[in-house]
């Protein structure tokens, strides 16, 4: 294993009071390809580099207080159905493990249930993969009784997945029931009822916090307020720009996943117009589609979203491909990359004058629409702003009314409908206002007031 060695006193994360003490390995098997043809790999995986998904890696595990004393590459050329890594290599990481009395193994891939029972027979160690440390992150984050119920519906499908006839324990039958008695219910029959029973359960809460968001997003229809929705990887600094932006105090960290439940504020716009903004959670490469489809309901802010801001980190070495994991998820919600989406070039702080320079280059050449701003310094802010008011004007209708005087009710239902841009009383009595609304609510304007 290409091993990197930690410091113990430098490198180690502060421990959280909940957080435990194990000590950890992060290994990151790297599977070399000749070319994407027939791999069947998309390409911004082959893309990232090994190095770079180490790192990311080391990330996941030190966000659940993991101490890292070691991490490294392993090269492998083929994926072996009962180890994922080859022999040698397990044994090398054997000796590796027991020398460094590590607890917890990290495996940054998708372990099956048979290889990650062999695995930590051959280690002795506890192993966890990149979906069960993900999972772990977003259980130790959620902080809304929503967000714990999405986290444990995806642990629990998960953990569904894991009940094979691996653990002997799972093997043992209990007595049945009736006359003729029989070898009634193994354990694994058992186990996997109980999770069927209880992820059935949650599914049933679930659909009712999907029902509730539609009456809240029905009842901001109501409200001539557009929805701006924050996306991206994680760690692009969503939170700190919502912060910057909103002057809220929503919890930004430098660590992956810092926050999980979506908030949303009220902002008003240079020209006036106001905007509702929400943070979401943040994306990450090879997010588990359990994880994806437990969230759903709280994604589903960013499809009823008018715009939005795709936040990237545009110092990270790796920000293209994070770009592009981020527009697979937004597929999977049914989004397309376009009029609707306005790309946000964070951290430029970071960057030197020559690079911010070639950045804007390379914007202008892809045909991208999209603003360099530093959520920390606040650089940039007014720009992504009027770019924000821009985008939402030129989806919007702007119509000239003219009304009796005495019509408070068609005067109190535009104010109630759309945005009111000026309102003004005429010497004969009648009131002329000008007033935007979205091509739904400008129809309707249109056929009550005769626009």
């Amino acid at each position: 294993m290409e091993a990197r060695r930690f410091d113990k006193k430098s490198d180690r994360p502060e421990l959280s009071e909940s957080g435990g003490d194990a000590r950890s390995i992060v290994v990151e098997p790297y599977r070399r390809l000749r070319s994407h043809a027939g791999s069947g790999l998309p390409a911004h995986n082959v893309a990232r580099s090994p190095e770079a998904k180490l790192d990311e890696a080391i990330g996941l595990a030190r966000a659940i207080d993991l101490a890292v004393v070691s991490a490294g590459i392993v090269p492998i050329a083929d994926i072996r159905p009962a180890t994922y890594i080859g022999k040698g290599k397990v044994e090398e990481l054997a000796g590796l493990i027991k020398s460094d009395e590590i607890g917890i193994v990290v495996m940054d891939c998708a372990l099956s249930p048979v290889q990650q029972r062999n695995l930590e027979k051959a280690w002795g160690a506890k192993v966890v993969d990149r979906t069960g440390l993900i999972l772990e992150i977003f259980g130790r984050r959620a902080q809304t009784r929503e967000g714990s119920l999405q986290v444990e519906h995806a642990h629990l499908t998960y953990q569904k997945s894991r009940l094979v006839r691996s653990w002997t324990h799972l093997e043992r039958q209990r007595g049945g029931f009736g006359f003729l008695g029989g070898p009634g219910e193994s354990q694994l029959e058992t186990d996997r009822r109980l999770i069927e029973e209880r992820i059935a359960r949650i599914e049933d809460e679930l659909e009712k916090v999907k029902r509730t968001r539609q009456l809240h997003r029905d009842s901001r229809k109501r409200v001539p307020y557009p929805i701006v929705a924050l996306v991206g990887y994680t760690n692009a600094g969503k939170s700190t720009l919502f912060n910057r932006l909103t002057r809220a105090r929503v919890l930004s960290a430098d660590m992956l996943f810092a926050t999980l439940d979506p908030t949303m504020r009220a902002l008003d716009l240079p020209h006036g117009a106001k905007i509702i903004l929400s943070d979401t959670v943040g994306f990450i490469s090879d997010l588990p589609t359990t994880l994806v489809a437990a969230f759903r309901a709280t994604l589903e802010e960013v499809v009823a979203a008018d715009v939005i801001l795709h936040v990237r980190d545009v110092s990270h070495e790796d920000s293209e491909a994070q770009s592009q994991d981020v527009e697979i998820v937004m597929r999977q919600l049914g989004i397309e990359p376009g009029e609707q989406v306005i790309e946000v070039w964070n951290k430029i702080d970071r960057l030197d004058g020559e690079t911010r320079e070639r950045l804007g280059h390379l914007a202008d050449r892809a045909g991208r629409r999209a603003v360099a701003v530093s959520a920390l310094t606040g650089e940039g802010i007014e720009r992504l702003l009027s770019e924000i008011e821009g985008r939402i004007a030129s989806t919007r209708t702007v119509l000239d009314l003219v009304l009796d005087g005495a019509d408070g009710a068609g005067i109190s239902w535009l104010h109630r409908n759309t945005e009111v841009l000026a309102k003004a009383v005429r010497d004969d009595g009648s009131v002329a206002m000008t007033v935007r609304a979205d091509k739904t609510k400008a129809a309707t304007v249109r056929a009550r007031f005769s626009a």
